[in-house]
């Protein structure tokens, strides 16, 4: 029988490829799609599938929806997100929301024992070891959704207990690779947004643009495959064909090459961690030839420049809800940012100010992550109307 699955954060990047994926697999029914705001394509993805019930978060998104179609249900706010989690009949959810609001319906999914196809990393940034600790308590697996962590996942995978040693994840450097921080001054969105290799959403485009992304996804590699973070690496290789690296206990180091397309990364998770063929059929994926790469190289990161990495390491090494307020402030910064009102580089400023305002504290439960994440918010958007 076909994996009932669930899509949340379908009208995005990684949700429309996950469709791309499904449209080739007969090892999948899809039971269920969600989008924060963008209602009319929700419902074109809804007739097209076939899908009976869909949520969006935005309250008035998801009016215009009920009102416009009447073949299913429409199901409301953050509420009606876990609602869908609960009531679909899924297997099998994939969490592509972007930023802290995914958090809630990973919760939602590994609470009622259900797998969990993750490219939500904020859950893991935020939640860390409570949602990692939710996973063990219910037997729910946690795939990850990210070429680094698809790559990482796949090179562990069959090694003995001590094998690795160190984990290295790779960073395209983006579209400022190479400069230094008085050169990215006066960038303007439009240069921030031309990412050099991946096609992305805004905000995360933006993570890439300063770095970020690496730090959140540093703190995801920890969660994930229970690394101490002094033998996590990041280095920047240009090419993005390299997406991950392990070191094993005798010296050598397992690479694993592949061409950027997500798609790779999507259908690994939503196969069960199985790689499945996708090069035959329609938008078949090209696979590597090493003759015309020609060549593969790596930078080390410039800390000055690129600051982002350098807090987010600092936070994820306090942890306790450090992880939490550094992400609520990176989400205010970058918001500002795309609207024009926070100079690029005041997200690291803005960062960097609201961690010092608001140290980290243990986290007992989910309730104390949600007061972190607001007050962090509060105090970051202080600091971006003190910085404009």
């Amino acid at each position: 029988m076909p994996k009932r699955l669930l899509i949340l954060g379908s009208t995005g990047s990684i949700g429309t490829q996950a469709l791309d994926v499904l449209r080739r697999s007969a090892e999948l029914e899809l039971v269920g799609l969600s989008a924060e705001r963008s209602w009319e394509a929700l419902v074109e993805q809804a007739r097209a599938h076939g899908v009976t019930c869909v949520a969006l978060v935005d309250e008035d998104a998801a009016a215009r929806a009920a009102e416009a179609w009447t073949d299913g249900e429409v199901l409301r706010g953050p509420e009606g997100l876990v609602r869908l989690v609960v009531e679909s009949g899924a297997e099998l959810v994939l969490n592509a929301l972007v930023g802290s609001a995914g958090l809630g319906p990973t919760v939602a999914t590994l609470g009622e024992g259900i797998d969990l196809a993750l490219a939500n990393k904020e859950s893991l940034v935020v939640g860390g070891e409570l949602v990692t600790a939710l996973a063990e308590a219910t037997g729910a697996q946690i795939v990850p959704v990210d070429s680094e962590h698809t790559a990482l996942h796949q090179l562990i995978a069959g090694q003995p207990p001590g094998a690795v040693q160190r984990l290295t994840i790779t960073a395209s450097g983006g579209p400022f690779r190479g400069r230094t921080r008085a050169q990215m001054e006066d960038v303007s969105v439009r240069d921030a947004l031309a990412h050099p290799t991946w096609a992305m959403g805004g905000k995360i485009t933006i993570d890439s643009a300063t770095l970020m992304n690496k730090g959140l996804e540093v703190m995801e590699a920890h969660h994930l495959f229970g690394t101490p973070y002094e033998r996590i690496d990041v280095v920047v290789h240009p090419q993005s064909l390299v997406h991950g690296l392990v070191q094993l206990a005798d010296g050598a180091m397992l690479a694993h090459l592949g061409p950027p397309d997500m798609r790779v990364a999507i259908s690994y998770a939503l196969h069960g961690a199985a790689s499945v063929d996708f090069l035959n059929g329609p938008q078949p994926i090209t696979p590597l030839d090493l003759a015309a790469v020609g060549e593969l190289t790596f930078e080390a990161i410039d800390l000055d420049a690129f600051p982002c990495l350098g807090l987010a390491r600092a936070a994820a090494e306090a942890g306790g809800t450090a992880p939490c307020v550094l992400n609520a402030a990176n989400e205010v910064a970058v918001h500002a940012f795309l609207e024009g009102r926070l100079p690029f580089n005041g997200i690291a400023a803005v960062i960097e100010r609201t961690l010092e305002r608001l140290p980290g504290t243990p986290v007992r439960a989910f309730e104390s992550l949600y007061d972190a994440d607001r007050e962090a918010r509060a105090l970051a958007g202080e600091a971006v109307a003190a910085l404009a």
